[in-house]
């Protein structure tokens, strides 16, 4: 893992989106499953759905980034596409009925900045040399 820069990041990312999971069922007690507006943990809305979401993530990112490099260069590329996506759309969806997973202005950030890290590495990095690929 220390040799590999997708296997660090999704490792890391993993423990941290576990860890986010976790957490943001102690806040969400009482806020509906698909709730548009949810509870704050630290300065980031959440409601049950997206602790869900965040507890698959999580482990995506951590079982990839604890089996290999390949595993973790596409999960890596594929969460960061997936954040990419939902970065955009969240900015159209903060206030809005469609909103079920209730995101805010800093879910938005974080989303994007994840997207921006996760796809930066999982493209970049652990290229296999054409020479080996023949």
């Amino acid at each position: 893992m220390r040799t590999s820069p997708n296997r660090l990041i999704a490792t890391v990312f993993g423990a941290v989106y576990l860890l986010v999971g976790v957490l943001g069922f102690f806040v969400t007690g009482g806020t509906s499953f698909f709730a548009t507006e949810g509870a704050n943990l630290i300065i980031f809305a959440v409601n049950p759905l997206h602790n869900v979401i965040h507890l698959a993530i999580g482990a995506a990112l951590l079982y990839s980034g604890l089996n290999g490099v390949t595993l973790s260069r596409t999960v890596n590329s594929t969460v960061g596409a997936v954040y990419l996506l939902v970065g955009i759309l969240g900015l159209f969806l903060v206030g809005s009925p469609l909103n079920i997973i209730a995101l805010n202005g800093a879910d938005n950030v974080l989303h994007l900045a994840s997207a921006v890290v996760l796809l930066g590495v999982g493209l970049s990095q652990d290229k296999v040399p054409a020479t080996a690929r023949a």
